[in-house]
């Protein structure tokens, strides 16, 4: 990693910060957007971090990233609502509709809430974190209208977006367990990490444009373009498949229909189911009977290699302790492309470097 450089979450912080504001955002935005990214980086999802930037200031440019822009209530009956994104910020609208459903979750014990037309939502782990800091138990299902990028189970081209699917499980006194995977066997951004770094993929993680296997990530980021395959099989194609149907149609969105427009923007919708274990008089049952599967889990005898036994959430939270300490690294390849997204909004190279210097 000589070629990387270290820059410490504060400084990283007050960069994005610096560039969103520069494309006319207000301090708010530009701050929910700026940590979000920066602490994906913390917990070592670099996919879903600073690198999203370039993709963000070209939407903005584009017109498909409306700039201030908030959620919209399109339907509020207590336990459900229909929220419409309006192609903002889907740090600013992703927080917006969660402070939106915890408010609900925690008066009538749950809430369905179907989110549509968001602008890339980001890890969705952090949203799952979001409703944990209010002591609930979320679900969350998500599609991805944008330049299809995963194969489905048995098919040799990109017919979907990674779709994601998330679960977060607060624990009284202790860590919570945050389960958040792409339903490809990798995320899109992690390939685009692997060509900016310059190094393969694992055997059996992408197809090429003729849906013959290959390791190099460049068949996910420049054309002629393959696609990724799906994790576990038809068991992850199926999962995908559900994410599409509940994360864009019955949120109120849309599915992907055909290939991208060509223009380089992501929509996300997301179903999320947030429950209040209070209001469903098994909080003490959950925090007990949580504690007692924890236990049994973890205390397996670590496999060879393995130090220990981890619960979902936990490699994260060991990433983001080492990432305050020692800086987030990030490629010359990333930081070039945030270089020029800041020339795009009027802030100039050595603006930007003065700021993390």
């Amino acid at each position: 990693m000589a070629d990387y450089r270290t820059i410490k979450a504060e400084p990283l912080t007050n960069a994005i910060r610096a560039i969103v504001k520069a494309g006319g955002s207000t301090d708010r935005e530009a701050e929910l957007v700026s940590t979000n990214l920066v602490e994906a980086n913390l917990k070592g999802h670099d996919s879903h971090g600073v690198g999203m930037i370039p993709r963000y200031v070209q939407s903005v440019v584009n017109g498909g990233l409306a700039v201030n822009a908030h959620v919209k209530t399109v339907l509020d009956t207590g336990p459900l609502l229909t929220l419409d994104g309006l192609t903002g910020y889907g740090q600013v609208i992703g927080h917006e509709a969660m402070e939106l459903a915890a408010e609900r979750a925690k008066r009538n014990g749950v809430c369905l809430v179907g989110l549509s037309n968001s602008h890339h939502i980001g890890r969705i782990g952090h949203w799952a974190e979001q409703c944990i800091g209010h002591g609930l138990v979320s679900i969350h299902f998500v599609n991805v209208i944008s330049r299809p990028i995963v194969a489905p189970w048995g098919g040799s081209d990109a017919r979907h977006g990674t779709n994601p699917f998330c679960v977060g499980i607060p624990r009284a006194g202790k860590e919570p367990i945050v389960l958040d995977f792409a339903t490809s066997r990798i995320a899109q951004g992690k390939t685009r990490v692997a060509h900016n770094k310059g190094v393969e993929l694992e055997p059996g993680t992408i197809i090429d444009n003729e849906g013959k296997p290959t390791v190099n990530p460049r068949y996910t980021v420049i054309p002629p373009y393959g696609a990724i395959l799906p994790f576990g099989e038809h068991k992850g194609s199926g999962l995908a498949l559900v994410c599409e149907i509940l994360g864009g149609a019955l949120s109120g969105g849309q599915v992907v229909k055909g290939p991208s427009d060509g223009k380089y923007n992501v929509l996300n919708g997301m179903l999320s189911i947030i429950i209040d274990p209070t209001k469903l008089g098994t909080a003490e049952n959950l925090a007990r009977e949580v504690e007692s599967f924890v236990a049994w889990h973890t205390g397996s005898p670590p496999a060879p290699g393995v130090d220990k036994v981890r619960v979902a959430g936990e490699p994260e939270r060991e990433t983001k302790k080492k990432r305050l300490a020692e800086g987030i690294p990030v490629d010359p390849t990333t930081w070039q492309e945030i270089l020029e997204a800041g020339k795009k909004f009027g802030l100039d190279q050595a603006a930007i470097e003065k700021i993390v210097s």
